[in-house]
């Protein structure tokens, strides 16, 4: 073990708990709000120099946006779960492996998604419900975006391995970097050159492609591996233990996407039978799942900086710096949902002005949409960490499980049946309903494995009052 490797291994074993979280967590929040950004700098600007057609747009390419994400992080977050298991193990030659393989999978899938994309944009937006008045805005914007996704994967994907690999900062740094690049130039794009949405699809990959040589850079620098190209040759076992790992992260992105285009149809057809159209609720839709990427980043961020703090202390059986970070991680994501609570619930009227002008009907659906769509988003904060928990700790099925309840078991039966019972307002009353649900399964399962968590901390410290 190297003496950096070393160094690591005894912060994430006795470090404070608190000052680790802060460490890894920070950081790692950063990351994610950039990457949010890159999406909702967007909407703000398409919003206030194209319309809300142009915004409409954006909401239609953004299920193709997240199943890229989907599978980038399937394979990042898989690799970086992975990685510090078996660290804290001290099994240096598969951790070697697994990032070789992870790179590999980032190429390959990136490729194949850019390609099938490209080929077939059309039938695809249409199926993500683009409309006629749309698709052109749609078109133009998505193309662009689906060139530079084996980019975009690359470098949201290796970020978490980075993190696994103890430097958060850098993982940070990378993000950061793309993200200020893609803001510059949008204005510089949309208005100076009159680009309009090509203009932000420009933008977003160029910033991408920043990020992406940092993190080229840094496969030289990895603190526990000396990184070989003999490592990207694929292996089986690694490749199913990190995607096995990374499930729950992919079905919790894929869930997005499967959601946003469930959601785009629904409002389009439930959109047009009221005094709204459809256009307006599938502009403010993108608005509201944008603005909500704010919070979730930052939630994300809390618990994903817990990862290896769980992963290494399961691994080396310490229970009780587990249970303390998932405490940790608890408390902030309460804090951090309530006051998003109160955003959405007391200023959306601000938060729709700023992607834009509307008139009165565009005002009215969006304060409705923010105020009933994000009510329950305290009890969703806690069901995100709880997700990342048990990914951490290696037991993907009941991560698995978890992230499925609210998108996809609870939410879209609602989404399908309460529109037919009240119209277009059943579709929002759909995503409070889930969360509740969500909630009482996660607290369930939460409860079952606490008890063996308390019944393996039993006997550690009856081992130990043995050996004294």
């Amino acid at each position: 073990m190297s003496k950096v490797e070393n160094k690591i291994s005894q912060q994430l074993a006795s470090e404070p708990v608190k000052k680790l979280m802060l460490k890894f967590s920070i950081p790692c929040i950063i990351s994610l709000l950039v990457s949010a950004l890159y999406n909702i700098v967007d909407q703000i600007f398409i919003g206030q120099g194209v319309g809300y057609f142009g915004t409409a747009a954006t909401s239609v390419a953004f299920p193709l946006t997240v199943i890229a994400l989907a599978i980038a992080l399937m394979i990042g977050d898989g690799a970086g779960a992975f990685f510090s298991l078996k660290i804290g193990e001290k099994d240096t030659k598969s951790t070697e492996l697994i990032v070789g393989n992870a790179i590999t999978m980032f190429a390959a899938s990136g490729i194949v998604l850019a390609l099938i994309s490209s080929l077939f944009l059309k039938q695809i937006l249409g199926m993500f419900g683009a409309t006629e008045a749309v698709m052109p805005y749609a078109m133009d914007y998505t193309r662009i975006i689906a060139i530079g996704l084996p980019v975009a994967m690359f470098s949201t994907g290796f970020n978490s391995i980075i993190r696994g690999d103890g430097n958060p900062k850098f993982a940070m740094i990378s993000m950061l970097c793309g993200a200020l690049i893609n803001t510059v130039l949008d204005p510089i794009f949309i208005f100076t050159l009159d680009m309009g949405v090509k203009g932000a699809a420009y933008a977003t990959i160029i910033g991408q492609l920043v990020s992406t040589i940092l993190g080229i850079l840094y496969i030289k620098k990895f603190n526990n591996i000396k990184f070989k190209f003999k490592f990207l040759k694929p292996n089986f076992r690694i490749c199913k233990t990190t995607l096995t790992y990374g499930i729950s992260s992919f079905i919790t992105q894929a869930a997005i996407a499967i959601v946003a285009i469930a959601t785009n149809n629904v409002l389009t057809k439930y959109g047009a039978a009221s005094v709204y159209g459809s256009e307006i609720p599938l502009s403010i839709f993108g608005i509201v799942t944008k603005v909500n990427q704010i919070m979730l980043s930052v939630l994300l961020g809390i618990a994903v900086g817990a990862q290896p703090i769980l992963g290494f202390n399961y691994g080396a059986k310490k229970m009780g710096r587990v249970k303390e970070t998932v405490k940790i991680a608890l408390t902030g994501a309460v804090i951090v949902s309530t006051l998003g609570l109160i955003c959405f619930e007391f200023f959306p009227q601000q938060i729709v002005n700023l992607f834009g002008a509307g008139d009165a009907m565009y005002n009215e659906f969006g304060v409705m949409y923010f105020r009933i769509f994000l009510a329950g988003c305290i009890l969703n904060a806690i069901q995100i960490v709880c997700v990342i928990f048990f990914q951490a700790i290696g037991q993907p099925m009941q991560s698995g499980i978890l992230s499925l309840s609210r998108q996809i078991i609870f939410y879209l039966p609602g989404l399908f049946i309460l529109p037919i019972v009240i119209g277009i307002k059943g579709a929002i009353y759909a995503a409070p309903i889930a969360d509740i649900l969500a909630f009482i399964l996660t607290m369930i399962l939460m409860s079952m494995k606490w008890k063996q968590i308390n019944a393996l901390e039993d006997k550690e410290e009856s081992k130990l009052s043995k050996v004294a």
